[in-house]
């Protein structure tokens, strides 16, 4: 493992317990936990939160967490998850395969099984399979970016072994505060460490080209709400994203939160102390709405 990739693990562990210190699981969601989705038992887990006291189906949002491809899991999204399923949604939260221990595209052929498992077990669980939504963010953003090419561009879904499962299809998508381009321009050397981690070849010119989610987009991709920050860190990616979706002519929104009075930071929905939080994770779910 590389020094950045250990210092990832390390800070962002450390911070983000520090942000969930004061979280509780609220008495109105219900929950499905360590439900096993693929053949590892060590970490291709997933929860499932619905709100309680709703029978019947309910639409799906399905979580990408972050951690810039080597650090994070479910746990470390539950509150986040939880407040959404409050909103009358059914949640599926999952931890994928990270690397250096697994190399891409683990982590989307995690999200792959995953879409797979929620089409066998809507019955189970309550899904609505006609409407199932996803959000990421970060690396998370990333992911859930490459498997909505997949899933939507035909030639591209050729570049990988795995097959999106018959009938699977997202209605629409949260990208927040991601990484989509990996032109020379927009790749930092913090990014190319990185990509020395989870690429299998350590990040040629052809690994780099297969992962830049924006070179990929056909007018087929969902539509999409983008959110950055004033003091996100990967701030310029969402204007790249949005000149793209333009240009396919997709439906989207972008949202930048943060004034010069006010500093946002990267991933600041996920602090459920927060209320530009529970705000913004609002705003998320009743664009979601507007798909039922």
């Amino acid at each position: 493992m590389s020094a950045i990739s250990d210092k990832i693990r390390k800070e962002f562990g450390e911070s983000d317990k520090k942000r969930d210190a004061a979280n509780v699981i609220p008495a109105d969601v219900e929950r499905f936990t360590n439900l096993q989705y693929a053949r590892d038992d060590s970490c291709q887990k997933l929860d499932v939160y619905r709100p309680k006291g709703i029978n019947g189906s309910l639409p799906v949002i399905i979580s990408v967490h972050g951690g810039a491809w080597v650090y994070g899991d479910k746990e470390l999204y539950q509150f986040y998850c939880m407040s959404l399923a409050r909103h009358g949604f059914a949640v599926v939260n999952f931890t994928y395969r990270l690397a250096p221990e697994h190399k891409y595209p683990d982590c989307v052929e995690d999200l792959n099984s995953v879409a797979a498992w929620i089409l066998e077990n809507k019955t189970e669980y309550g899904f609505d399979c006609s409407h199932i939504f996803a959000v990421g963010d970060s690396a998370g953003a990333h992911i859930l970016g490459v498997y909505t090419n997949i899933i939507t561009n035909h030639e591209y879904a050729g570049k990988y072994s795995f097959k999106v499962p018959d009938g699977f299809y997202l209605t629409a998508v949260g990208l927040h505060c991601g990484k989509y381009s990996f032109d020379d321009a927009c790749t930092s050397e913090q990014d190319r460490d990185i990509m020395r981690d989870v690429l299998p070849s350590g990040g040629t010119a052809e690994e780099l080209e297969l992962i830049n989610v924006i070179n990929h987009i056909t007018p087929d991709f969902a539509p999409a709400l983008i959110m950055t920050a004033n003091c996100d860190f990967l701030k310029d990616q969402a204007p790249l994203l949005q000149q793209k979706f333009m240009k396919c002519n997709i439906p989207h929104e972008l949202h930048v939160y943060g004034d010069k009075n006010t500093q946002v930071y990267h991933v600041f929905h996920l602090n459920m102390q927060s209320e530009l939080a529970h705000s913004f994770n609002k705003l998320q779910c009743d664009y979601f709405k507007r798909f039922l």
